[in-house]
């Protein structure tokens, strides 16, 4: 980035989980997506590899099916399947969670089951593709191809369209303009583009962003207080009967007020409530699943709101989610910390797109699909002043990406004015590597994540309205890319 670059502040919602700037100085198309669930298609690039489907199923007990799913919750759609077939929910797995609001088109296993035995369901198509060995994981997925529209845009959207293109492309390593695209008309834009890597809204929760502060709180080693941000902490956007039990919850801990899910204003648990958790559990509502889990265990076994924070209790209260989850908590104090890593390299005006001394970067994934450019953290190499130039002109083919930590107990931080940022972001949120040594499903070695976004972009306009058309590594996430050229807050993505 160039000193004369002025950053656009992000929109109060992302900035309250790191996101504090946007990159493009373009004016936003506006616009909304998933206006249906066929606005955003999402397409798994599958790296899983199956036996035919008459392989020994004593050798190979995962049947291996493909789902296009239609307004389908990932998690929702395990569930409904395991329910059909009579299994445990235990025994579907998959590679990564999609958003409800898509088509999305994924692979899952399922153990112990044949093909003939598979159900049909409403707004999906499975197709048995064969068996395996074993069940699907989270390193399986390369990454994702997706096909979105951008509904009621702005009438010069295409301009805009150029315009963001023409200073996304500049961090790709290219200040060129647009391919294939003269400003204002209505022909494809075809380019290479980069934006910052952040975590995406959805990562904390769009409506209610709180997944970070309760793994904050795990990582600080108050499980207390984690159990009260996710049962109590309502926030204004939801509806009465959630807010309403949330307050009582609050109550029972010692907090009034509170109506934030922000890190900055909800008040901490003081363990002056009348740790009623009968009345809690009335007060909640049976969508509240996990909420009622934690406020169940504590009602069994009468914990005093007064019992210190890291008390074996409060532990097992957090304990009553599913693994999945318990991961996730401490994920997004991660994801959060890197996104304000990012945020502050912004602002301080160091590039993502290329090296400064101290800083750590990782090479590309040489066996991703061709249409990725995914990082591959695996192979880190630190940059010194006398190696800016060779992996600067490495980080400009696609072939090398800086890198920020993802918060761990054996994360090595970067060196100079890049790990100046990130010991000051963790001193900020009173984190150090070491406090993620924590039990069970909470504990995290960590790692590191690349900075920089990159991938070809092809815009076309059929129909009046923009259509992206994109592919990114997993673990990245399209509406990061998207909320560059719409410039909505992220309940509009």
């Amino acid at each position: 980035m160039t000193p004369e670059r002025t950053l656009r502040e992000a929109h109060p919602t992302e900035c309250a989980v790191g996101i504090e700037y946007y990159v493009s100085d373009a004016d936003g198309i506006g616009g909304r997506l998933r206006e249906s669930p066929e606005d955003f298609r999402v397409r798994e690039l599958e790296a899983f590899d199956a036996e035919p489907l008459d392989a020994d199923p004593g050798s190979y007990p995962e049947l291996v099916v493909r789902a296009t799913l239609r307004d389908w919750d990932t998690n929702d759609f395990a569930r409904r399947l395991s329910d059909a077939l009579g299994i445990s929910r235990e025994r579907v797995s998959w590679a990564g969670t999609k958003d409800k609001r898509a088509v999305t088109t994924q692979l899952f296993t399922v153990r112990g089951v044949d093909a003939d035995e598979l159900p049909e369901i409403r707004g999906a198509d499975i197709e048995a593709l064969g068996r395996a060995g074993r069940s699907l994981s989270f390193g399986d997925l390369a990454g994702n191809a997706f096909e979105i529209r951008v509904a009621d845009a702005v009438d010069d959207a295409p301009e805009r369209v150029t315009d963001a293109v023409r200073d996304l492309r500049a961090f790709a390593g290219d200040a060129g303009g647009p391919d294939d695209a003269a400003e204002g008309d209505k022909l494809p834009i075809k380019a290479t583009v980069g934006v910052p890597n952040y975590f995406g809204q959805q990562r904390f929760g769009s409506r209610r962003p709180v997944t970070h502060l309760v793994g904050l709180a795990i990582a600080r080693n108050d499980p207390r207080e984690a159990v009260r941000l996710y049962a109590g902490n309502p926030a204004e956007t939801e509806p009465d009967d959630t807010r309403a039990a949330r307050d009582r919850v609050n109550e029972a801990f010692g907090v009034s007020g509170g109506e934030s899910a922000d890190a900055d204003n909800d008040p901490a648990a003081d363990g002056t409530g009348d740790g009623d958790w009968a009345a809690c559990l009335d007060a909640i509502p049976g969508k509240l699943r996990f909420e009622r889990s934690m406020v169940h265990r504590l009602a069994d076994r009468d914990v005093d709101p007064g019992a210190p924070p890291d008390d074996e209790d409060w532990w097992h209260a957090l304990e009553a989610v599913p693994s999945n989850l318990q991961r996730l908590f401490v994920n997004a104090a991660q994801s959060s910390l890197f996104n304000r890593v990012v945020s502050e390299r912004l602002r301080r005006r160091l590039p993502f797109d290329r090296p400064v001394a101290g800083d750590v970067v990782c090479f590309a994934d040489g066996d991703a699909p061709g249409e990725l450019y995914a990082p591959d953290t695996d192979r880190l190499q630190r940059v010194d002043a006398d190696r800016v130039d060779v992996v600067s002109r490495h980080c400009e083919r696609g072939r090398a990406f800086i890198t920020a930590p993802l918060v761990g107990t054996e994360t090595a931080l970067g060196d100079g004015e890049p790990g100046e940022i990130e010991r000051e972001v963790l001193a900020d949120a009173g984190i150090e590597p070491g406090d993620f040594d924590l039990p069970g499903e909470f504990d995290s070695k960590g790692t590191r994540r690349a900075v920089l976004l990159r991938t070809d972009l092809d815009v076309s306009f059929a129909g009046g309205d923009p259509r992206f058309a994109f592919a990114l590594p997993s673990g990245s996430y399209a509406t990061v890319l998207l909320r560059e050229f719409t410039k909505r807050g992220p309940l509009d993505l």
